[in-house]
């Protein structure tokens, strides 16, 4: 009898314990829910383009876990250090449940009441961009997923405080660290594990196996791209840059845009093949071999005796826009020569944080390159010699030139779409910009050498007087790679503070590190919008090349039929690429 009942009070005594541990488990930090659902609201809010249900759940979700961590860390911080300095009663057992009741029903209430909210103006920056609204009901679901994200967040925290425990024990146990300072020497050798790993090996590792994925797409070829039979194509049988050497981009590239009998017949001119010289990754060596192949395929197509040449530097993985290369193509009447070279297997969102300076790197080397040869050439005898450059690729476009000076002596235009806000160039002007022009519409020395534009509209503002060589940006007062920056965290951007541009919300504000992290959200949601807003610049790079090298005879109803026919391209492009 006596072994039973001992039995069955360690057997309860375990019990107790399982349980307890149980109820730390699932206990809600009540400080820390409270600052969850101030992180919650505040994520809600409008940003520059509009985000469906799931998507605002996910990022909703980890924001609610960062704030309740804050208000977790906050409780600690009076527990342990204000708390004991100052004497107070305590309250009846009644009245802290009373309190916690309260706290979780303020907040499911207020989670309830911010989604209506955000229902509405979720509806409004839709509407601002021709595009369907949500519903309420629909997006309440956002609440749902937030709590399952978050409690996952906050699950992958508590299996971090375990491991920092378990090393303090270690530390107590073998290297004799006090037991008072033992949590704390684990917690550092655990931060100094991680910060080691992932600014050395794992982020090494993470860009290496991206890069290994993602140059298995590079292999790709789609169905729809064919090896061009014209010598006057990269990878051709005539060409120097072989086929299977180009990329999946790169092939893309140069089995597409118009032939001359196409640019015939829309625009009813006798015109020339145009060139298209293209050069991948494993076309050459290195990036100086890239450039001087790049070079010689100009020179064996003859594309130094075209009207113009354009020099682009691509995005990522060696995209290269397709509507703002048939523009010129159409425009020229295929008297043209079109070179790009692709840098990196990563999609843009990564090259911009791995391979920023190799963009950067590769558009000088293309642009040297070619500028050498061209300026070898008698002055009388030199094609046009423009750039383009769009999203990172304008920041390896700007890359070529010191200045303006620098930039307006060696080409003979420069159109640069929806630049990245550390883009060197664009901040020069945009800071000096003419006093009481806006941020997002600025106005540099008149609009005598630089303008930028959100629509055809502005490529006329603020008067007729554009100097050539003219250099045109265009950039859309909702495109979150424009305006996304560090200095978000800290500083009220002019664009938040002045007139907002026509296709922001009303309501939209500037909260220190809030929209920092709302706009950093909404750079991977930048082309989910229609043209016309956030990073989708459709035709308007047809204005754009019309305002910086318009070709003599050109008229409005020609560049009506060269829009249509370049929208039906992308479309297909779209559709089967």
């Amino acid at each position: 009898m006596l072994e039973t009942a001992t039995t069955l009070t360690k057997l309860r005594t375990r019990g107790v314990v399982v349980v307890r541990r149980a109820e730390d488990i699932i206990d809600l930090n009540y400080v820390g829910l409270i600052v969850a659902t101030v992180f919650f609201a505040l994520s809600v809010t409008p940003s520059l383009v509009p985000r469906d249900w799931l998507f605002q759940g996910l990022i909703s979700g980890v924001n609610a876990a960062l704030g309740y961590g804050l208000g977790c860390l906050l409780e600690w911080v009076f527990r342990v250090w204000i708390r004991p300095r100052v004497t107070l009663p305590a309250p009846p057992t009644w009245v802290r449940y009373a309190v916690k009741s309260a706290i979780l029903l303020t907040a499911a209430l207020s989670a309830g009441l911010m989604l209506v909210q955000s229902a509405r103006w979720q509806r409004e920056i839709t509407t601002l961009m021709d595009m369907e609204g949500t519903t309420t009901p629909a997006y309440l679901r956002t609440g749902l997923l937030s709590v399952a994200v978050g409690a996952a967040v906050v699950a992958g925290y508590r299996t971090l405080r375990e491991i920092i425990l378990f090393l303090a024990r270690q530390l107590n146990r073998w290297v004799r660290v006090p037991r008072e300072l033992a949590p704390t020497a684990g917690f550092l050798v655990l931060v100094l594990l991680v910060v080691t790993i992932f600014n050395g090996v794992a982020s090494r590792a993470f860009f290496a196996v991206a890069n290994s994925a993602f140059s298995v797409r590079n292999d790709y070829t789609s169905p729809n791209a064919v090896p061009p039979s014209q010598p006057e194509r990269s990878g051709s049988p005539a060409s120097l840059a072989k086929w299977d050497s180009l990329g999946f981009e790169g092939r893309w590239f140069v089995s597409h845009g118009p032939s001359a009998h196409r640019i015939t017949a829309v625009t009813g001119r006798q015109a020339r093949e145009p060139i298209r010289a293209y050069v991948g990754l494993e076309s050459a060596a290195d990036g100086e071999a890239q450039a001087q192949l790049a070079v010689s395929e100009l020179d064996r197509t003859g594309a130094f005796d075209r009207k113009v040449i354009v020099v682009v530097t691509t995005t990522g993985t060696g995209w290269v826009n397709s509507m703002a290369t048939g523009a010129i193509e159409y425009m020229y009447g295929g008297d043209t020569a079109i070179v790009a070279s692709q840098y990196s297997y990563l999609p843009s969102v990564l090259s911009f944080l791995a391979d920023r300076s190799k963009a950067m790197d590769a558009g000088k080397r293309l642009f040297d390159a070619v500028y050498q040869h061209w300026k070898a050439r008698p002055p009388e005898s030199r094609p046009k010699l423009l750039v383009y450059g769009e999203s990172l690729g304008s920041q390896g476009s700007e890359a070529a030139f010191d200045g303006l000076a620098d930039l307006r002596a060696q080409v003979d235009g420069a159109l640069w779409v929806g630049p990245p806000n550390s883009n060197r160039l664009w901040q020069q002007f945009v800071s000096r910009r003419d006093p009481g022009s806006r941020e997002v519409q600025p106005v540099y020395a008149d609009g005598l050498v630089v303008r930028f534009a959100s629509d055809s509209a502005d490529l006329v503002r603020p008067g007729p007087e554009w100097r050539s060589p003219r250099i045109a940006y265009l950039q859309h007062a909702s495109d979150p790679i424009v305006w996304w920056s560090p200095d978000l965290i800290l500083s009220q951007p002019d664009w938040l503070s002045e007139p907002r541009g026509a296709d922001v919300s009303s309501q939209m504000r500037w909260w220190p590190f809030v929209t920092f992290w709302q706009v950093a959200a909404d750079l991977t949601n930048a082309q989910g919008v229609t043209d016309g807003h956030g990073h989708r610049y459709g035709s308007l790079v047809l204005d754009g090349w019309v305002a910086v090298a318009q070709p003599p005879d050109w008229t409005a109803e020609l560049s009506d039929k060269i829009r249509r026919q370049l929208e039906a391209a992308e479309d297909y492009e779209r559709e089967t690429k």
